[in-house]
C-alpha cells in the first residue's frame, strides 16, 4: 500500500511540473532564447562573421561581409560578385591583399540580378561612409559589375571595374550593352583556354567607352575568382593603384 501510494505521489508531482511548465510557456514568461550567432557562411572565423558579418536589406536581402582596411577608416569599398554557383566565400582568399592596399573590402553572396544587389551595397557602404566603390565580378558577377558600374545614380560613384571571365549578359544584366555606356577605367580579364569568355573579353573591352581600359588575357583554362591565383591579383592591384587608389 505504502508503494503504492509513493508511486501515485511522483506521478502527480510529475504532471504538476509539466503543467506547470506548459502554464509558463503559454501564459507566463517564457525562457530566455539563445542568442543567434552572427553567420560565418562556411568560410568566416568567429571573429570575422562578429565584426563584419550583415544582412544587407532590400527587396532581396543580401549576406555580406564587411571588412575595413588595415589602416582604418577607408573611403574607397572593393564590392565583389561571385560567379554563378558561388558565394562571398570564394574571395576570402584574396581580402587581405585588398585591406592592406589600403581599400576596405565587402564580398557578398547574391540574391537576384548581381546589379540590383549593388546597387543595395551601395547604399549600404554609403551609409558606413564609403565615397567610392571598386566593383570587381567574376562570370555573372562581372557581367552585373559591368552594368552597376554604368549606372548614373548608384549611391556610391564607382571609381573602377574589374571583370573576370563576364559573360556578355547574364539574366537582367546585359554587360554588351552598359560597356557601351561605362566609362570609368576598367580592367578585362580571362584565361585563354576559357572560352567563350577569353573571346568575350576581348569584344567587351573593344566596344568599352572607357577610353582607361585594360585586357588581361592569361595562360589556362580558370574561371572567374581563381584568376587571382594565376597571376591576376598583382596585375588587379597595380591597376586600381593607378586608376582608383583608396580614398582615407
Amino acid at each position: 500500500m505504502r508503494t503504492t501510494t509513493a508511486v501515485r505521489l511522483a506521478t502527480a508531482l510529475a504532471a504538476a511540473a509539466v503543467l506547470a511548465g506548459c502554464s509558463s510557456a503559454a501564459g507566463g514568461t517564457p525562457a530566455p532564447a539563445a542568442a543567434s550567432s552572427p553567420e560565418r557562411h562556411g568560410c568566416l572565423t568567429e571573429e570575422q562573421a562578429a565584426k563584419g558579418s550583415v544582412t544587407v536589406d532590400g527587396l532581396a536581402p543580401v549576406q555580406a561581409y564587411f571588412r575595413d582596411s588595415d589602416a582604418g577608416g577607408a573611403k574607397t569599398a572593393v564590392v565583389l560578385s561571385h560567379q554563378n554557383g558561388g558565394s562571398l566565400c570564394d574571395w576570402i582568399p584574396y581580402l587581405d591583399a585588398f585591406t592592406r592596399a589600403g581599400y576596405a573590402v565587402l564580398p557578398y553572396t547574391a540574391n537576384g540580378n548581381v546589379s540590383d544587389n549593388i546597387r543595395q551595397v551601395a547604399g549600404y557602404l554609403k551609409a558606413r561612409g564609403i565615397a567610392a566603390l571598386v566593383l570587381i565580378g567574376a562570370s555573372k558577377g562581372g557581367t552585373g559589375s559591368i552594368v552597376a558600374g554604368s549606372l548614373p545614380d548608384l549611391a556610391v560613384p564607382p571609381a573602377a571595374v574589374v571583370s573576370l571571365s563576364s559573360a556578355e549578359s547574364f539574366g537582367g544584366d546585359s554587360a554588351s550593352n552598359a560597356v557601351k555606356r561605362l566609362t570609368v577605367p576598367v580592367l578585362f580579364a580571362a584565361e585563354a583556354g576559357d572560352q567563350p569568355f577569353a573571346d568575350y573579353a576581348h569584344g567587351l573591352h573593344d566596344t568599352a567607352a572607357a577610353k582607361d581600359k585594360q585586357l588581361k588575357i592569361y595562360p589556362g583554362a580558370n574561371h572567374g575568382a581563381p584568376l587571382l591565383s594565376d597571376g591576376a591579383l598583382p596585375d588587379v592591384l597595380a591597376f586600381l593603384a593607378r586608376a582608383a587608389p583608396p580614398k582615407r
